[in-house]
């Protein structure tokens, strides 16, 4: 069963894309060659964006509906990871919760250019993956979505 909502997961990542999928997987890999010092720097304030993304989206601990986009590219690190740190209110940043919260975000981030009810159905299909999959999976699913998510950021 775990396997199904793995499998289910995997393919809302690959069917559900971001505005770089028009990059060809050996063009990606070129990019990432070329930009690997940049790429690995990116990933985590990525990763960072997302989790404060969701968490204020669902917390409201800002007075402000930020945009991923915004957080990565205007936003300094310093300030973005506070802003996630008083949002987790004492979770740490390698709980479930976050962990869930990036997994949200970073599929917000894939599905904003769906039609509302196919976003809606797939956030809902994601909302049920996160209570049955195990950490371990949650994981991988966050660290490729962010790894892509990165490389949009690059281009």
């Amino acid at each position: 069963m775990k396997k199904l909502f793995s499998l289910v997961l995997v393919y809302m990542i690959s069917t559900v894309s971001l505005a770089s999928t028009q990059i060809a997987s050996n063009d990606e890999q070129a990019l990432k060659n070329r930009f690997a010092q940049q790429h690995q720097a990116m990933i985590p304030i990525v990763a960072v964006a997302d989790m404060f993304f969701a968490c204020n989206r669902q917390r409201h601990s800002e007075n402000y509906d930020y945009q991923i986009d915004e957080l990565v590219t205007k936003m300094d690190k310093g300030e973005l990871a506070q802003k996630l740190d008083n949002c987790l209110a004492g979770k740490s940043l390698k709980s479930d919760v976050a962990l869930n919260f990036g997994l949200i975000g970073c599929f917000h981030s894939q599905m904003t250019k769906l039609d509302q009810k196919s976003y809606d159905e797939k956030m809902g299909q994601l909302e049920l993956l996160l209570v049955q999959l195990p950490r371990e999976e949650r994981q991988k699913t966050f660290t490729k979505c962010v790894t892509e998510q990165a490389i949009y950021y690059l281009r």
